[in-house]
């Protein structure tokens, strides 16, 4: 931030230039978000409070699974006196090394996912530290660490320089511990512990829904316990690194990546530097961009590439690799929506890659339930609908109004599908995975409303609408059979009688011959009263 200089009187000399920026100094990362707290989440009591939680129990699952470990997280927190709390993080994850530890936990944009071109739930480096930086600016004190590795394990209190963002590390000991593993555990004030929709609780609890392969223990500030336990014990598929698909690049992205390009000609450098690239794409793009694919790429300007993504638009690609990605899958959306909602029906769909700027693959998923206990209740006690939005399996639980997710829900015709979001007891669940995703803020509260990922979440809840309403239609057609069933089989009894007086034939001969011909013509009677009876089919498509 510049220093403006004071503002002369009438009287006074205008100062020069020298003696204004005199004051000129620069600021680090961490003096920056010391006096922005609110960017990093710290925005408001109870949603600091979820901020510090999310931060920490993230860190942990991407280690677990980075480590190939079924992750078990203890939360435990402690009331401590006004708007201040203690809050212990502990998880079995491959722990952290103590020549890094500063680093990782006490250095704002520090780490090892930024660069990483795949899935992972952190990818700022700003997170941990920036707990760090909130625990010493609202109680003074540092943070404490143990951790423990295959080679080591230790203690030490963590806090930060913010003039130079560099890490100060204190009171380091051995200690002895068994297995591997890292406990994060300090003082944070400004911040309450609140129950409901955006509360602590809530927020493991659907971590757990969407990662059934974590064991989450939480112990609240009244000491009660509560276990999220495990439902499956296999790790999700590692995600791979990949490279950009030219789809989504700029002309600013291809001018970076040609510069630092070691390639010889244009078209080895398309075909190393970015997937799906191979010499018959090569060749289709010759036919359709004006520049020389023998030149090196360090010779591309401005011109050149602004063709080259041009010409990208107008040939047919294979869509970007999903490898790079760990999704939830239609099976495990199923059960997870099931177990929470017990759904009268519930649609699922994934979609297929797509890209957005800087040739990043993302995937939608997204899931409508309605009946059982889809939707919340009002203050009225009617039925309306809620929206669980999740980016890398985490839950978003703030900031829904900015969001992509609830953009696309705004943007879909519910009532062509027979929906009503108002009133009717609707649960829409939606996912994005992604290498990177476009958060509002570094709060990483809400997804950014770029164009092509709102229109992606639109398509796939369109999917899933066009399912549902079939199955309504559907119903309300049983229904009026079920009616018109009802109405005609209450006369079989005494048309059987009368029948059986003219013709002198057996009554209940008579009378199981009329009910199977109204049965057969009312096909569908079993499974309208299983439905009345609350019983449901695996319905998910």
């Amino acid at each position: 931030m510049i220093a403006m200089p004071p503002i002369n009187n009438a009287n006074e000399t205008v100062g020069s230039a020298d003696s204004i920026f005199n004051k000129f100094k620069e600021h680090s990362i961490s003096e920056f978000f010391k006096k922005n707290k609110q960017m990093l989440g710290y925005s408001g009591l109870a949603h600091s409070m979820v901020t510090i939680v999310h931060e920490y129990v993230t860190n942990s699952l991407d280690a677990c699974e980075e480590a190939g470990i079924l992750p078990e997280i203890t939360v435990s927190i402690k009331d401590a006196g006004e708007n201040k709390y203690w809050i212990s993080i502990e998880d079995n994850g491959p722990g952290i090394p103590k020549k890094y530890i500063g680093k990782a936990l006490a250095t704002i944009l520090a780490g090892t996912k930024f660069n990483s071109y795949k899935q992972q739930r952190g990818q700022q480096g700003i997170g941990a530290a920036g707990c760090t930086l909130f625990s010493s600016m609202t109680t003074g004190k540092p943070i404490h660490i143990e951790s423990t590795t295959l080679n080591e394990s230790y203690a030490c209190d963590l806090s930060i320089n913010t003039i130079d963002n560099t890490p100060v590390v204190s009171n380091m000991s051995d200690i002895n511990h068994s297995g591997t593993g890292l406990k994060v555990e300090g003082v944070f004030g400004e911040i309450k512990y609140e129950r409901g929709d955006r509360g602590v609780y809530e927020y493991l609890k659907r971590t757990a829904l969407v990662n059934p392969h974590c064991q989450i223990a939480f112990i609240d500030p009244e000491s009660e316990k509560y276990i999220f336990t495990r439902s499956i014990n296999a790790i999700p598929k590692k995600p791979k690194e990949v490279k950009p698909h030219p789809l989504g690049l700029s002309i600013n992205d291809i001018i970076e990546f040609s510069q630092v390009s070691q390639e010889k000609k244009i078209s080895t450098f398309l075909q190393n530097s970015f997937t799906r690239v191979s010499p018959k794409k090569i060749e289709e793009l010759r036919k359709v961009c004006n520049i020389d694919f023998d030149k090196p790429p360090s010779e591309i300007n401005w011109d050149d590439a602004e063709m080259l993504i041009n010409a990208f638009k107008k040939i047919d690609w294979i869509a970007p690799d999903a490898s790079s990605l760990s999704i939830l899958g239609k099976s495990q959306i199923k059960t997870t929506v099931l177990n929470i909602l017990n759904p009268e029906y519930i649609s699922v769909t994934e979609r297929k890659p797509k890209v957005f700027y800087g040739g990043i693959p993302f995937i939608i998923e997204s899931a409508i339930a309605i009946g059982g206990n889809a939707g919340k209740k009002t203050e009225d006690n009617d039925y309306t609908s809620n929206i669980m939005r999740f980016a890398n399996k985490v839950p978003l639980l703030f900031d829904a109004g900015s969001c992509a997710i609830t953009e696309a829900v705004k943007k879909v015709s519910w009532k062509r599908y027979d929906i009503d979001l108002e009133k009717q007891p609707v649960s829409i669940m939606v996912n994005m995975s992604s290498i990177y995703i476009p958060y509002s803020g570094v709060g990483k509260e809400s997804i950014q409303q770029d164009q092509s990922i709102v229109n992606e979440i639109k398509f796939a809840l369109m999917d899933c609408a066009r399912e549902m309403h079939h199955y309504l239609k559907n119903k309300e057609r049983d229904k009026i059979e079920m009616s018109k069933y009802k109405s005609i089989i209450k006369y079989v009894d005494h048309l059987s009688s009368d029948l059986a007086f003219i013709t002198d034939m057996d009554r209940g001969m008579i009378k199981e011959k009329l009910s199977t011909l109204v049965e057969s013509h009312y096909i569908k009677k079993k499974d309208i009263e299983e439905t009345d009876s609350g019983e449901s089919g695996e319905q998910v498509i």
